[in-house]
């Protein structure tokens, strides 16, 4: 199979069997292009999910752009992207012309919400897999603590968050290089 075929596969698979958006996507996206397949070595990973939720759009759908470009360019990124989209597509398309007459059954119900747990804990892996690999530890973890309540509870703009990051970095640089 050709590259191109390999990558939209790769993707399709994981646009097919993740429930949960771009965060639960994550350990597959991570195990199958930087594990399996290593055409993302792990610290490129790390920066391409900081990259990919730093810029517009679906953090799944960037984080197969970028691998499609690193591999073969922009049609890499075409190949990617489609594979990453069109089995959700066709899912959610199937889903509309069908659950309409299933949305009151019981058994339904009950799916989707033991679903709901399952969902939480394929967003929560990549939240701690990610946090080993840039070094949070006991001394640094306040920092994103402090940024996820201040976000959840005091409601502050993730923005403000960001820009504080941002600012914080800069300062510690400075600092550490003055030493």
């Amino acid at each position: 199979m050709s590259l191109y075929g390999q990558i939209f596969c790769t993707f399709a698979k994981i646009g097919a069997f993740t429930i949960g958006g771009g965060y639960a996507m994550l350990p597959l996206i991570q195990k199958e292009v930087v594990e399996k397949k290593q055409w993302i070595s792990p610290d490129d990973f790390v920066d391409m999910i900081a990259l990919s939720q730093s810029v517009p759009g679906i953090l799944a759908v960037n984080i197969a752009i970028f691998t499609g470009h690193r591999m073969k360019g922009n049609a890499g990124s075409i190949v990617a992207t489609l594979g990453s989209i069109l089995p959700s597509f066709v899912i959610i398309l199937l889903i509309a012309m069908f659950f309409r007459n299933f949305q009151d059954n019981p058994y339904i119900v009950k799916i989707f919400n033991a679903i709901r747990p399952a969902v939480v804990a394929l967003i929560a892996v990549p939240v701690f897999t990610t946090a080993k690999s840039v070094g949070i530890n006991l001394k640094t973890v306040i920092i994103p603590v402090a940024a996820a309540f201040l976000i959840w509870y005091l409601g502050v703009s993730p923005v403000y968050i960001v820009l504080a990051a941002a600012l914080g970095g800069i300062i510690y640089g400075r600092i550490k290089n003055k030493m």
